[in-house]
């Protein structure tokens, strides 16, 4: 073995949802997510309360992949990539698959934000982002280890990228992220008064 070796990765997926047509999709996509919006009373006042300033469908309609085929479409695109994702980590499923179980719209206009939180129970978690103006917050991920370093030094500021203790995504229109539904991540306040427009969603393990 070597002197020093790295074990234990996090991986963390970001690909091109599609590879043509994708901004045909997207317009079909921000279309329906904006019908959604104005159709969903239930979600708008369940958003005043746990996502302030914004709108999420996270607490009322949260299924959207059986509500609407141009959903159940995103997800059958989701669906290539996340058995990509699972050949990367070497998952032995015993017979069973992934399947996407949640599926929900979030719409962040400006000091809209999503602090630290996890998926429970899910397998698979991420985002796709249908539309990103210039500026729009991306998704920041937590060092797993960061709440076990107890004594642990400051690292220096020219630290290698793989030791930093948080890491940001970009928000790109049309790419899809995804990551273990365990591992911490967050969307920092919107600083731009465009809407950033993305659709989450979680895998489980059937």
């Amino acid at each position: 073995m070597k002197k020093l070796q790295a074990w234990f990765p996090t991986l963390i997926y970001a690909e091109r949802l599609l590879a043509k047509g994708g901004q045909a999709f997207n317009a079909e996509l921000l279309r329906e997510c904006y019908q959604i919006r104005d159709y969903d009373q239930p979600g708008v006042n369940w958003s005043v309360k746990n996502y302030p300033g914004g709108y999420t469908s996270y607490g009322s309609m949260d299924q959207l992949h059986r509500f609407s085929s141009t959903f159940d479409q995103l997800r059958k695109e989701i669906d290539r990539h996340v058995r990509v994702y699972s050949r990367a980590q070497d998952w032995d499923l015993r017979g069973g698959k992934l399947q996407m179980t949640d599926c929900w719209v979030n719409v962040m206009p400006r000091g809209c934000a999503h602090s630290f939180h996890v998926h429970p129970q899910a397998i698979v978690s991420g985002t796709y982002y249908v539309r990103t103006p210039r500026g729009s917050s991306g998704l920041k991920f937590e060092d797993p280890r960061l709440t076990h370093m107890m004594a642990a030094p400051a690292r220096k500021t020219a630290k290698k990228p793989e030791q930093q203790a948080h890491i940001v995504y970009p928000a790109k229109a049309g790419q899809v992220i995804m990551f273990e539904s365990w591992l911490r991540h967050e969307v920092p306040a919107s600083l731009i008064d465009e809407e950033r427009v993305s659709i989450s969603f979680n895998y489980h393990w059937l």
